[in-house]
């Protein structure tokens, strides 16, 4: 089976690959369900071409699966010289009137049917066959059950199908609440997740106390026994918002199912996500194939606990009660994505930094020495008191290496980081085997943030797609957190 991770810009598109994906799916900005995602526009297909030939057997998707007004078509057709700059294997689509269109411009590029089409069924898995499409995205309304007899009656098709992610609470994510309520709409990729916002509960006073009790459902007039939990956190309620899709312990009932590509959920989310969850589905599979032993992938996929996630479910694939069950509250963590690896020094790159620590610590000394006495000693004083201020120089040590790192978040001295990347799950470096330094004066510094051109020094030799985290000490276990999101009375 194929394993197509999310990528909504060029960073994660690079960590998709590096991670394990065999292909992964971008957007083209305004032509995607996800308009908010980065998307690719500019000079970037540069970049994807690097990365293209620096993974020569990964596939790249482009998501084109908005519903096209004429304006639309206009504006695709005056751009369509641009989006030819980019290597594209397949487009997914579920609006019918951009495939002639792009079987002319595109005639090597293969067609992919969206999930937002619905095709749940045999015969438009037919019917699709005949207009040329080669892929369908089924449906995630579809049971495993459904996509054996679609296989069975198709099987020239190859049929895709979610693995893990958010799911929409609305049939194959058309949803119209986004645009009744925001004038957002959701088929044409501005969805603003209302699903999931945060509703008061308007009432007399006790019934607030009852929603936080979790004993409270709403049950629809003409739908008897068909509850919906409601509950009350502290500034919400948590009424429609759907548990996240996991499918990592069924794979071998997928691929008996005659499923072709597992396909992630995600081009909005982090690096962080498209990284672990990519590696958690390919050691997976790997495993499945017998590439690996399940003890061996059992490490990779115990990780997705410490992605972003909410509860989670198998969706319609055995039971649609599953799908019906909602959740409450944000995705959360117990980890933040602290910084990446951009690149491992060179040894001549390397005695260049420790050249500049040297001539900054010799600098310091020169301006202490040409102060007056009195000066000399209450600014030696405030270094006493303030060590930050003049920090010591890198010195060089055996079997350290020197990274180059592109700090994302705030990681200090005392910061409980960890590696992973790869071909590793998890490491927890020893206390002093790491510390951060100025890249412009080589000097220790005691912090980092995104923005500082930062360089992490350590004792382990760590490939360059390896992601640096840092434990959340304020996440709680099953609980829902306030991340500033909902307005304080």
């Amino acid at each position: 089976m194929e394993l197509l991770s999310p990528a909504g810009n060029v960073q994660k598109l690079y960590y998709a690959y590096a991670y394990g994906a065999d292909a992964a799916y971008i957007g083209l900005k305004k032509f995607s369900l996800r308009v908010k995602a980065d998307n690719f526009y500019g000079e970037e297909f540069n970049r994807v071409a690097e990365l293209k030939k620096q993974f020569p057997q990964k596939k790249l998707y482009c998501a084109l699966n908005i519903l096209f007004h004429n304006r639309d078509l206009d504006s695709f057709l005056q751009n369509i010289e641009y989006f030819k700059n980019y290597p594209i294997d397949s487009f997914i689509v579920q609006d019918l009137g951009i495939v002639p269109i792009l079987q002319k411009h595109f005639p090597e590029a293969a067609l992919h049917l969206s999930t937002q089409a619905s095709c749940i069924n045999r015969e438009a898995a037919k019917m699709y066959k005949s207009l040329g499409f080669k892929r369908i995205v089924l449906g995630r309304e579809t049971s495993l059950a459904e996509i054996r007899q679609i296989k069975d009656a198709v099987p020239e098709m190859e049929l895709e199908a979610f693995v893990h992610g958010a799911m929409c609470v609305a049939y194959s994510g058309r949803c119209l609440l986004s645009a009744y309520l925001t004038n957002r709409s959701a088929q044409r990729g501005f969805c603003s997740h209302t699903c999931r916002w945060n509703f008061d509960l308007k009432s007399k006073e006790g019934a607030k106390q009852l929603a936080q009790s979790g004993e409270l459902f709403l049950e629809e007039q003409n739908r008897k026994g068909e509850f919906f939990p409601v509950f009350e956190g502290e500034d919400f309620t948590a009424i429609l918002s759907s548990k996240d899709l996991q499918m990592i312990g069924h794979l071998a009932d997928m691929k008996a199912a005659g499923i072709d590509a597992l396909k992630i959920e995600g081009r909005m989310k982090s690096v962080y996500y498209t990284a672990l969850v990519t590696r958690a589905y390919r050691k997976a599979i790997d495993a499945l194939e017998g590439k690996i032993s399940e003890s061996e992938a059992a490490p990779f996929i115990a990780e997705l606990e410490n992605v972003s996630h909410r509860e989670s479910t198998t969706g319609f694939y055995y039971d649609s009660s599953e799908a019906d069950k909602t959740a409450s509250g944000a995705s959360d963590s117990a980890y933040d994505l602290a910084a990446t690896i951009q690149k491992k020094l060179s040894e001549e790159e390397s005695e260049e930094i420790f050249a500049k620590g040297e001539a900054s610590i010799l600098q310091r000394k020169s301006e202490l020495s040409a102060m007056h006495p009195e000066a000399k000693k209450a600014r030696e004083k405030d270094f006493a008191l303030h060590p930050e201020k003049a920090m010591p120089a890198i010195e060089k040590r055996a079997g350290w290496f020197l990274y180059k790192i592109d700090a994302l978040n705030l990681i200090q001295r005392d910061s409980k980081i960890e590696f992973v990347a790869p071909n590793f799950s998890a490491l927890v470096p020893e206390k002093n085997s790491w510390l951060l330094a100025d890249s412009q004066n080589g000097l220790e510094t005691p912090w980092t943030c995104n923005g500082h051109e930062t360089l992490l020094y350590t004792k382990y030799d760590l490939p360059q797609s390896t992601i640096v985290r840092a434990k959340d000490d304020d996440f709680v276990p099953n609980a829902i957190r306030d991340f500033g999101r909902t307005p304080k009375k």
